[in-house]
């Protein structure tokens, strides 16, 4: 079936605290959804975010992000009063997350709640914390220590902790049993809010498109305990990390720093570690997308302590072998394999052998000539997304007002416009009526933003990941009807 949505991640939706919510104006946003005709929203990893600020490098794969959670339902709970956060200071730009001040404030806000619950806890926290103990008690153990060690990494703890020793983690469990029961907390209301809001969703024929990353951060809980998995020394340092080779975009290449699979053990171990984490997101989302799904067919390993990501060389993956185990434990998941980057005929064929669905971004097809494979003329199978854009492209006014003279006129010409703010529908209208089974535009691009409304540039460290909607009044029923009309016109809706 022919469908469509939108790409914008929980943290872009509009409020007075400083980032989205799980809350209202999520609930009205999946409103506008479905008046619109959508039946997709596609979000970014929901992971608590770390250094930097990226939902793709979490201190955990399995938790929630505590700056979603609802506060304004938490009143309602009777955990909160009003005065407790509404007359904070979350930030003075409602366009963008300032997520420095959220973090010296979200904490405080949730404790106060934490201490009122404690009082009289719900009888699904204890079922909560039950079904989850596969995880959640070393997610709250790992914050716990974090905090009381100033937010250092946990490689600069102390030595028993730091490797993870029985009777060090033993003692701290017993020493921090209050804050772990407070991040256990935290978890259970995120996923308590998030179910609700999916429900919801549901209800209205929406899917949400979740987002994993292929590589977990360093400063990692899994990391922490389960350093097995990973590409480890004796001293648990990274023997080789993870990025991409230097090409036409970046001379020095991205050099990202995740520490790498080892994947002889997962193998050997039945890939339980990978299974579990795909598991988890099955439940979690009703379709999910895999970022660099190249990487499981062969990885470009950076040795440690390299400052760009020049020096580097590929091994080979579990390729099928995974998601082969995958199918038969887990039965059919829906998955969309994020194919962008340097693609090896063995890369195409592991995607046609998993039978999941590609990705053509259309930001990608105007910078060579009409051969280029992101140009929907060349699209040859229905079994793909189509995108204006993704998080980590400039915005589509942005890009057309920034790239080189004939690329922005040959862009021009295919899509039958002569002006820079004509471009950024006239890309939607060409995704919606793609051959691709499912098109999918950001938030922005639906509205005409510039280059300030970018969600992520890849490689930079800062600015990132902050652009948020000003209010729910500019996805008024003029938008939702004009993209309406688009869905109904090139049969992405029943409606």
């Amino acid at each position: 079936m022919r469908k469509s949505g939108i790409l914008m991640h929980i943290s872009s939706l509009p409020n007075d605290y400083g980032i989205g919510k799980l809350g209202r104006e999520a609930y009205a946003f999946v409103d506008f959804l479905e008046k619109a005709g959508q039946k997709c929203w596609q979000i970014l990893p929901i992971s608590p975010t770390s250094y930097g600020d990226s939902p793709y490098q979490s201190f955990s794969i399995f938790a929630g992000n505590p700056y979603f959670i609802d506060l304004e339902a938490l009143e309602a709970e009777g955990l909160l009063k009003a005065a407790e956060y509404k007359e904070l200071d979350w930030g003075g730009d409602k366009t963008a997350v300032d997520y420095g001040r959220i973090y010296e404030t979200i904490f405080k806000v949730l404790r106060t709640a934490h201490k009122r619950f404690r009082k009289k806890p719900e009888k699904g926290y204890s079922k909560f914390v039950i079904e989850n103990k596969d995880w959640v008690y070393d997610y709250a153990l790992f914050m716990s220590l974090k905090f009381a060690n100033k937010g250092k990494a946990w490689y600069e703890w102390d030595e028993p902790l730091k490797m993870y020793k029985p009777k060090a983690v033993k003692n701290a469990r017993k020493e921090y049993a209050e804050d772990i029961d407070f991040w256990c907390f935290v978890q259970y209301k995120y996923f308590q809010q998030w179910k609700k809001l999916k429900a919801y969703a549901n209800e209205k024929g929406i899917e949400i498109i979740g987002d994993i990353p292929i590589y977990v951060a360093y400063d990692s809980v899994e990391v922490w305990s389960t350093p097995q998995y990973f590409s480890l020394d004796k001293d648990k340092k990274p023997v080789e990390v993870a990025g991409c080779p230097p090409d036409a975009f970046t001379a020095d290449g991205q050099l990202w720093g995740n520490p790498l699979y080892n994947w002889d053990y997962i193998a050997k171990d039945k890939f339980r570690w990978w299974i579990r984490r795909i598991s988890a997101a099955k439940d979690t989302y009703d379709i999910v997308r895999i970022d660099h799904f190249r990487g499981f067919e062969s990885y470009y390993c950076i040795p440690y302590g390299s400052k760009n990501a020049k020096k580097g060389k590929w091994r080979k993956g579990p390729d099928m072998k995974l998601f082969k185990e995958v199918k038969k434990q887990l039965g059919d998941v829906k998955i969309i394999a994020e194919d962008l980057g340097f693609l090896t005929k063995r890369v195409v064929k592991m995607l046609a052998a998993s039978g999941y669905p590609g990705m053509k971004v259309l930001e990608f097809g105007f910078d060579s000539d009409s051969t280029n494979g992101y140009l929907p003329h060349n699209y040859k199978t229905t079994n793909s997304i189509c995108y204006t854009g993704t998080h980590d492209n400039e915005t589509i006014l942005g890009w057309i007002k920034s790239c080189d003279e004939k690329t922005a006129e040959y862009c021009k010409d295919y899509l039958g416009v002569t002006k820079d703010e004509l471009v950024p529908w006239a890309m939607v209208r060409l995704c919606w009526s793609s051959v691709c089974d499912t098109a999918i535009a950001q938030m922005q691009d639906i509205l005409g933003l510039d280059g300030e409304a970018r969600m992520n540039t890849p490689s930079t460290l800062g600015g990132n990941w902050q652009w948020r909607l000003e209010s729910l009044g500019q996805l008024d029923d003029e938008v939702a009807n004009r993209l309406l009309k688009l869905t109904k016109t090139y049969g992405r809706t029943v409606k």
